[in-house]
């Protein structure tokens, strides 16, 4: 926008100074045109009264000093033939003069003046001279150079007070473009300096507006999730003591570490909310063969339980991704609930944790019919889900600096996810 201005400017200024300047430089052309011919016609008006009245043998003395002092010629035409100073044929114009007419006539020498000058008795006598072109023009150039000389500092200063008010008017309009960039990058604590033109303020207070608008429904949002512990606890504790009132051992602990699990989703969540500031979240990482390795072992009972034949296969070693262990279990547990949910019992699957150069890859892979394309979207479920499931996982692979890939439709899905290091 700032080049657009300045070349707007820079193409007016330009167009009003070849307006202004040629027919300028045209009539100081003009100008020195007649200046020239006026000094001529001095000359000539010099020595009138000699031509018609003096001795032919001083008026060609005076006329041949006229014709060296002026630089140009001079020549005088007796009514007898005789020409006296400069020599010179009898033109047209001489001819015309004879009869008693003084004229100026522009010809391929210059411009030509003959005054007509009477007083002798056989006739008048005519006086001629030529100002050539140079004389003419003595000093155009000089004067045109000026004048475009200063038509070009013109231009060039009107361009510099172009381009300084261009910056003063798009300056503000670039940082609200950078004050929205920082916002969509959720540093909600950004805000625009109400400045420059009036219309730009408005747009800078309108954006700090929506940005604190953001902030207040965002921290409105952030209380509810956290409201939620005192409405999840009463029925976690219930829950925990019904489990620990079955009669089998085992029941009793797989639905108690299950609660467990949960409650201790439920309180990373919220702990996650208050964490968060406006604007601002802390590094997050885990060692995902830790995490991929608990939620296979949690898994591995409904497998069992359900039939299915489940492979595991983790690298060894400590794998660092940048995600929270919580996000990766909550992505975990959605794919391989999506696996249960969507597949018949007994269909086998697998996960499959890779150390790629730069992360990790985790797989998880089954033999059911397939889920079509375009699922990793919030909302969109190929099933009666939520359509969460999937998107949760999207999420948690882009806060790691990866991707979700879902291949296949027959025979199977294959699931990717791709998590970067810290």
């Amino acid at each position: 926008m700032r080049s657009r201005l300045t070349l707007l400017v820079l193409a007016t200024t330009s167009l009003m100074m070849i307006a202004f300047l040629v027919p300028l430089a045209l009539l100081v052309r003009q100008v020195a045109q007649d200046r020239a011919t006026v000094r001529a016609t001095a000359d000539i008006q010099s020595i009138v009264t000699q031509a018609g009245t003096a001795d032919p043998a001083d008026l060609r003395v005076t006329v041949e000093q006229l014709a060296a002092t002026s630089g140009r010629p001079i020549s005088v035409f007796l009514p007898d033939g005789t020409v006296l100073g400069t020599p010179s044929s009898r033109t047209p114009a001489v001819r015309l003069a004879a009869l008693g007419r003084s004229l100026t006539v522009e010809s391929g020498g210059g411009r030509e003046i003959v005054v007509a000058v009477g007083g002798r008795v056989d006739g008048p006598a005519v006086i001629r001279t030529v100002v050539s072109a140079a004389e003419g023009n003595a000093g155009v150039t000089r004067s045109w150079f000026v004048l475009f000389g200063l038509g070009a500092l013109l231009v060039a200063l009107g361009v510099l007070v172009a381009d300084r008010l261009a910056r003063t008017i798009v300056r503000p309009i670039t940082d609200l473009s950078d004050v929205s960039h920082r916002l969509a990058g959720a540093e909600l604590t950004a805000r625009a300096s109400p400045e420059g033109p009036r219309e730009v303020r408005e747009v800078a207070g309108a954006l700090n507006h929506l940005a604190g608008r953001i902030q207040e429904l965002l921290r409105a949002e952030r209380e509810q999730v956290a409201d939620l512990s005192h409405r999840l606890r009463t029925p976690l504790t219930a829950l925990r003591l019904e489990a620990e009132g079955l009669r089998d051992p085992e029941e009793s602990a797989r639905l108690g570490a299950a609660a467990d699990a949960l409650e201790r989703a439920v309180s990373g969540l919220i702990q996650q909310a208050r964490r968060r500031t406006d604007g601002e979240a802390e590094p997050a990482l885990c060692d995902a063969a830790v995490v991929v390795a608990d939620r296979a072992a949690f898994w591995a009972v409904l497998a069992e339980d359900t039939g299915r034949e489940m492979t595991v296969d983790l690298v060894a070693g400590p794998q660092p991704v940048a995600v929270s262990a919580d996000e990766l279990a909550a992505a975990i547990d959605a794919l391989l609930g999506n696996v249960f949910a969507h597949t018949p019992d007994e269909t086998p699957f697998s996960v499959r944790l890779e150390a790629v150069p730069g992360g990790a890859v985790l797989t998880i892979a089954d033999r059911g019919p397939g889920m079509p394309a375009g699922l990793i979207r919030r909302g969109v479920s190929g099933g009666d889900s939520t359509g969460l499931g999937l998107d949760i996982a999207r999420r948690a692979a882009q806060t790691a600096g990866g991707h979700l890939e879902i291949t296949g439709a027959d025979g199977g899905s294959v699931v990717t996810m791709t998590l970067g290091r810290p």
